[in-house]
């Protein structure tokens, strides 16, 4: 997959704000709608797409952390926040951040505050209260990241699949999730019994009609549809929400889910030190 074309699209987007000679968030909102940077999401991948949005986020976050000067590294932040509030995805993809990264980001918060930008506090302690964030060791801004995001993807996609077999343990959810209707009806044996019914109906009433006024009888051959056939559309739209609903969560079609172990990711909880530091400085 080719990321380039997208962060030469973000370079830009960046480059133009800085040009504006302006701290606030308003102004690189005017820039973005002025470029109709919203249509970046057009040319999504219709695959892969934890690993698209990961890469356009970690672009943002090097132009944040980076050496430039401090209209560049607002205009990261300020990307990074709205390619998350414009992300076509729901769920939304969370922004993975590192302990390295948040160390980075909890100094550019006191750099703003020194250079009286407040609203990046404010920004900041957003995103961290919306859980904008996902926090982990592993920095991807090294020399292969590529091949990082694309670990940390499998991760998040083990991680949901996990989430959803502890939801389904012990209910019917996962029985029906993977429920095929149309047997479950025997749909073929009503086609077959309806189609037969409809036969004998018919062959009935002519037989009748040759010794009797069937007039106000042949009503009951006047069927838009025969059973079988209304049936088989509520199976026809049972399978296609099915598939919409394994092409959004991503599950398989199988009747097992992957199972990791909890402590998988190797974080221990005193590690977090620095991202309770983060919080406490935007309280």
């Amino acid at each position: 997959m080719d990321i380039a074309p997208f962060k030469l699209d973000i370079d830009e987007l960046i480059a133009d704000y800085a040009k504006e000679n302006s701290t606030s968030l308003a102004d690189f909102k005017r820039v973005w709608k002025a470029k109709k940077f919203s249509y970046l999401y057009e040319g999504r991948p219709k695959t892969n797409s934890g690993f698209f949005m990961q890469s356009l986020f970690l672009h943002c976050i090097g132009h944040l952390t980076s050496q430039s000067s401090l209209r560049r590294r607002l205009a990261g932040l300020y990307c990074l926040y709205c390619l998350y509030e414009c992300q076509p995805y729901k769920p939304q993809f969370k922004i993975y951040l590192s302990l390295e990264e948040c160390r980075q980001l909890k100094d550019f918060v006191i750099t703003t505050k020194q250079n009286e930008v407040h609203l990046v506090p404010a920004l900041v302690k957003r995103m961290l209260d919306k859980g904008m964030f996902l926090f982990g060791y592993m920095n991807l801004l090294g020399d292969d990241s590529e091949k990082q995001v694309e670990e940390l993807t499998a991760l998040q996609n083990k991680r949901v699949n996990f989430a959803c077999d502890k939801l389904f343990a012990n209910t019917q959810a996962e029985s029906y999730m993977h429920m095929d209707l149309g047997a479950e009806f025997e749909l073929d044996s009503i086609k077959k019994l309806s189609k037969e019914y409809a036969e004998a109906k018919e062959l009935a009433l002519a037989e009748a009609g040759q010794t009797v006024d069937i007039e106000d009888a042949k009503h009951i051959l006047q069927s838009d549809k025969l059973l079988g056939d209304k049936i088989e559309e509520v199976v026809k739209e049972w399978d296609a929400q099915k598939e919409e609903f394994y092409e959004r969560t991503g599950l398989s079609r199988g009747n097992e889910l992957v199972l990791i172990d909890n402590d998988e990711s190797g974080v221990q909880h005193h590690e977090y030190d620095d991202f309770d530091e983060l919080t406490q400085l935007l309280e």
